[in-house]
């Protein structure tokens, strides 16, 4: 990548998501105002929970916290982790009906005896903000074809570069993982980015000489410290999508997060690094609000087009009653005035 991009969320090298997160939050908290003046009401997210995992939990903390921030609604639905697929499946449907909801994220992992796919595709396309609807996926694909919403991790991937400036359209980019949350959706998003892109996994053979060629990297192997310095180009963008705990002994929990990427060794040669934590961690909660605030326009603005089109019929058709009361009058008082 030719120089090193300026941006006001860099610090030095390293891209701070938490600052870019923050700005985008603020953004979306003066549409939600926008749209409460206009509409008279603000995007609802429901959250859906099952069961006690205790990490499950705190990332629905964040999620409903975050909510508040920007002002929009959030629904809580925790459900005990016995509940059957078929009331879960219930459940998700009543939220798909409910017209003060305009997102719907159903927490992963599910308990292993409900079908995590079945249950996501039950969401309404129309409310799928976490962007795993099979028919969102699909759409992602396909050329010249936008899905109505797209993963919120991989988003916040072309988003922070984007932010920070750095070129994407014909730059060489290697996305490493190939998962339906974060991998596969990177890759779509960077070819419709124009990027030219190879996808790398486990199976890839001479992976740090592919590496090695890319302007734009984005490591969510969830492999710890995967990427040394030696396979990065210099001047490269690296997003480190990657959270591993490892063991440390001098943390009161006994392990820090650590990223795909060798931190300290890459920051030497890199143009573009972003942290873990700190880096795309914020940014998948702010599309997720991006998401649902999308969601919640479109939603309003259908329903004030539907209910002005009703109002207009009501009106043609009053009209042509009084149209044909008159005639008919008139009419009545001719043969009237013959007889």
């Amino acid at each position: 990548m030719e120089g090193r991009p300026e941006s006001e969320y860099l610090m030095g090298n390293v891209l701070n998501g938490k600052l870019v997160a923050e700005q985008i939050r603020k953004e979306i908290a003066v549409e939600v105002a926008d749209l409460k003046r206009t509409y008279g009401k603000v995007p609802g997210l429901a959250v859906v929970i099952v069961g006690n995992r205790k990490d499950s939990q705190t990332y629905v903390r964040m999620k409903r916290k975050a909510c508040a921030e920007v002002g929009m609604a959030s629904i809580s639905e925790d459900l005990p982790e016995t509940i059957t697929e078929e009331e879960l499946i219930r459940k998700v449907r009543q939220l798909n009906a409910n017209p003060a909801v305009h997102g719907i994220l159903v927490q992963l992992p599910l308990p292993r005896h409900i079908d995590e796919e079945k249950v996501v595709s039950e969401i309404s396309i129309q409310k799928d903000v976490d962007g795993f609807h099979p028919i969102n996926t699909g759409t992602l694909s396909m050329k010249g074809r936008d899905p109505l919403f797209t993963p919120c991790t991989p988003l916040g991937c072309i988003e922070l570069l984007k932010r920070c400036k750095v070129p994407i359209a014909g730059k060489q980019a290697v996305v490493i993982g190939r998962s339906n949350i974060v991998g596969m959706p990177a890759a779509m998003l960077l070819v419709k980015e124009d990027a030219t892109v190879t996808i790398c996994h486990s199976k890839t053979k001479f992976m740090e000489r592919i590496v090695k060629d890319a302007d734009i990297v984005i490591a969510g192997a969830g492999s710890p410290r995967l990427v040394k310095k030696h396979w990065v180009k210099p001047g490269a963008a690296v997003i480190d999508v990657g959270t591993n705990a490892v063991e440390d002994a001098t943390k009161k929990t006994g392990y820090r997060l650590v990223g795909d990427v060798d931190f300290e060794g890459v920051k030497e040669v890199a143009g573009v690094l972003t942290p873990v934590p700190g880096g795309v961690g914020p940014m998948t909660i702010a599309m997720l609000l991006k998401n649902t605030l999308e969601s919640g326009r479109r939603s309003m603005a259908l329903s004030t087009t539907a209910k002005r089109s009703t109002e207009f019929s009501l009106l043609g058709a009053v009209g042509c009653a009084l149209v044909f009361t008159m005639c008919t009058a008139k009419a009545w008082q001719r043969w009237k005035d013959r007889a």
